[in-house]
């Protein structure tokens, strides 16, 4: 299965650890090229980010509703053996729960990075969370699940993702990103695969990222994910869910910037010490 890669370098040499962006629901690899791999390989980061089978360039798009989690799965593990080092994993909204099922088998990563992320539980608390909150966006975003992106506009797309001073050229150019997604994923998500990552086997430095206006996933889901990780955690506000195409998607990057630099940067020289 060819996977679509893109990556940024930085000009002069690079940390030893590199960056691995996996993208959520309905979009590819391009949702993080827009700020922030140009932004981390400004800094000094190889930053990569690569689309699921059947997203953006990537093959498969013809067996696109037959994809399950595990599929996604072997395709992070594919992109992330092409890389020097273990990366640091970075993943939004469903990419969060696909880094999650990787490292049920692959624990070695150098750092995990939720962004409004899929629980530990799955999709059902994200989903009650909508339905209870936001049941007018739950109904339009069933719909669009179950018809796809004809149904879709980018108003609906605004109000499902974004805060509101998004520039409505901005909108238009990102809801050109959006594509079917696989309803077996979802149902994975749901329950059929559950997660069985044991919180206590993870050895590596982890942070969890929420946005205040996030219909999707709540601050109190983000900071329940960061309780069972036992991991650093940041809400930001004034904020929605696709937080790395944001207008203030800078925060967020300068946050997550930071907290490389001290806790993973500088991670093996804190163990040998």
């Amino acid at each position: 299965m060819k996977l679509d890669m893109i990556s940024r370098y930085p000009d002069t040499a690079p940390q030893s650890t590199p960056l691995l962006f996996v993208h959520g629901s309905f979009s590819d690899a391009r949702i993080w090229d827009d700020n922030f791999l140009p932004y981390f390989a400004q800094h000094g980061y190889e930053a990569h980010a690569f689309s699921l089978r059947g997203h953006g360039l990537s093959e498969g798009h013809e067996r696109l509703h037959t994809w399950r989690l595990a599929d996604y799965v072997a395709d992070l593990e594919k992109a992330a053996a092409t890389l020097s080092n273990p990366p640091v994993l970075i993943g939004h909204s469903m990419g969060g729960m696909v880094i999650q099922k990787y490292l049920e088998t692959h624990p070695n990563a150098a750092g995990l990075v939720l962004m409004a992320s899929v629980p530990p539980q799955g999709l059902l608390p994200t989903t009650l969370h909508m339905a209870m909150r936001h049941p007018f966006l739950f109904q339009q975003m069933a719909l669009f699940s179950l018809l796809g992106p004809s149904f879709g506009t980018p108003e609906m797309m605004q109000r499902l993702l974004f805060s509101r001073d998004l520039p409505e050229s901005r909108l238009r150019k990102y809801f050109s990103y959006v594509q079917a997604e696989s309803q077996a994923v979802s149902l994975d998500m749901m329950g059929l695969n559950p997660l069985r990552l044991k919180p206590e086997s993870l050895r590596m430095p982890i942070l969890a990222l929420g946005a205040r206006n996030d219909v999707f996933v709540s601050p109190a889901l983000v900071e329940e994910t960061a309780r069972w990780y036992q991991a650093d955690v940041r809400i930001f506000p004034d904020m929605a869910h696709a937080m790395m195409l944001e207008m203030s998607w800078r925060n967020v990057a300068d946050h997550l910037l930071n907290w490389l630099d001290r806790a993973v940067t500088i991670q093996p020289t804190a163990v040998a010490a």
